[in-house]
């Protein structure tokens, strides 16, 4: 009889490059002067002690923003314009970000960032200030595609809120469900984790959305609205 514990951690370490290697195929954009921006915003990012979207989180968005045809994208957390890099340039040619952040000097470098990357400055607005203050104020059923990437423990409040904004057929994704490996850690009671798993519940448990749970970066839930 084989060592079943052996063969356990063969498949783990399997799944595990695998996992690696997903997130690193697609990569960044082929176009020279997205990958000069991207790197220059990830350099700000490390600066301010942020951690940006992977690679492989990248190249997701942008397949989902195409895959959308998506023309009205909301980004909660500008971050210094990783993502949203990422995601105009999977938007229509005429598509417009709105994104959210609650620090104005980030968004300040997410602006330089997406005018070096060759978008029009009409491509991207942005509103500073608390997502749960802002998002309110924007209109029902008028968005493609959600992108949360801000506080964790505030996750379930934004789920409500992008199930108002998105148009049937849309999208709404979560960036670092799996927090590190704390979400499936059983002994893991920190106010993040906590807001994960309450999300991760209320996303399963909404007859409205169809989810699914994507092993790329620092983990991705997407749903669709249906």
């Amino acid at each position: 009889m084989g060592d079943s514990r052996g063969q356990e951690t063969d498949i783990t370490g399997n799944r595990l490059m695998s996992w690696a290697f997903a997130d690193a195929y697609g990569g960044e954009p082929a176009d020279s002067t997205v990958h000069v921006t991207l790197s220059w915003c990830r350099d700000r990012a490390r600066e301010a002690g942020m951690r940006p979207v992977s690679d492989g989180t990248g190249a997701t968005l942008r397949l989902l923003a195409a895959a959308t045809d998506a023309k009205a994208v909301v980004e909660i957390g500008t971050g210094t314009g990783v993502s949203g890099l990422h995601l105009l340039h999977g938007m229509r040619p005429d598509g417009v970000l709105t994104t959210v952040d609650i620090e104005p000097e980030c968004q300040q470098f997410a602006r330089e960032a997406f005018r070096a990357a060759g978008f029009a400055a009409n491509r991207a607005r942005f509103i500073p200030g608390r997502a749960l203050d802002v998002l309110p104020r924007l209109a029902d059923g008028g968005y493609d595609l959600v992108f949360c990437d801000g506080d964790r423990t505030e996750y379930p409040h934004y789920l409500d809120e992008s199930s108002r904004l998105l148009r049937q057929g849309g999208l709404i994704c979560f960036e670092g469900v799996f927090a590190d490996g704390r979400t499936v850690d059983s002994g893991a009671q920190s106010a993040e984790v906590l807001g994960v798993r309450e999300l991760l519940r209320a996303v399963r448990d909404d007859a409205r959305l169809l989810p699914s749970l994507l092993p790329v970066g620092d983990g991705l839930l997407c749903a669709v609205r249906r």
